[in-house]
C-alpha cells in the first residue's frame, strides 16, 4: 500500500505519518476527546480534550494543522515517557570514597515475572571495579553507593 492510500482525512479520524487521531465522545462529561495512537500500538499514546464545534454539540472537525500539532505533541509525550523509563532503569551516581572517585550504576532489567538488577562500580578512567546482582528494588543514592564501596563491594543486604 502506498502512503497516499494509508492517509485518512475525515472530520473525526485522521491517519498519516505513522499516527492516527480519533475524536471520541468523552465518557466523563458531555465533551469530546482526541486519542492519538502510533501505528501498530494497541493503546493511545495520548488522550486529551477536544474542542466543541460551533453548534456546541458536536466536535470541531480535525484538519491538517490540528493533526500536525497533535502528532508533534504525541511524539514529544512518547519521547519523554521513554526518557523517564530509561532514567528509572539506568541510574548513575558519582561518589568519592577515600581518595578514589567512583561512578556507581544501577541497571534494572524489567520483567513481569523475574526482574533483575546489577550494581556496578567504575573508577575515574572507566575501569570496572566490581559488579553484583541486587534486588530491582535497591535504592541507589549517595549513601548506599558510599556504603557499598566502603564495604569492599560486597553484595548489599536485601531490604
Amino acid at each position: 500500500m502506498t502512503e497516499e492510500l494509508q492517509k485518512i482525512q475525515e472530520p473525526r479520524l485522521w491517519s498519516a505519518d505513522g499516527w492516527t487521531a480519533r475524536v471520541v465522545k468523552n465518557e466523563d462529561d458531555d465533551g469530546w476527546a482526541v486519542a492519538m495512537t502510533k501505528d501498530g500500538a494497541s493503546e493511545p499514546a495520548l488522550v486529551g480534550p477536544w474542542t466543541m464545534g460551533r453548534d456546541k454539540k458536536n466536535p470541531k472537525p480535525l484538519d491538517g494543522n490540528a493533526f500536525s500539532t497533535l502528532v508533534k505533541t504525541a511524539h514529544e509525550f512518547v519521547r519523554r515517557s521513554e526518557q523517564q523509563l530509561h532514567a528509572a532503569l539506568h541510574q548513575s551516581i558519582a561518589v568519592s570514597v577515600g581518595t578514589q572517585r567512583l561512578t556507581v550504576t544501577l541497571d534494572i532489567v524489567p520483567d513481569d515475572e523475574n526482574p533483575t538488577a546489577s550494581l556496578s562500580a567504575h573508577d575515574e578512567v572507566g575501569e570496572l571495579l566490581a559488579s553484583v546482582r541486587v534486588s530491582p528494588s535497591f535504592k541507589l543514592n549517595r549513601a548506599s553507593a558510599v556504603a557499598w564501596a566502603e564495604a569492599g563491594f560486597a553484595k548489599p543486604a536485601s531490604r
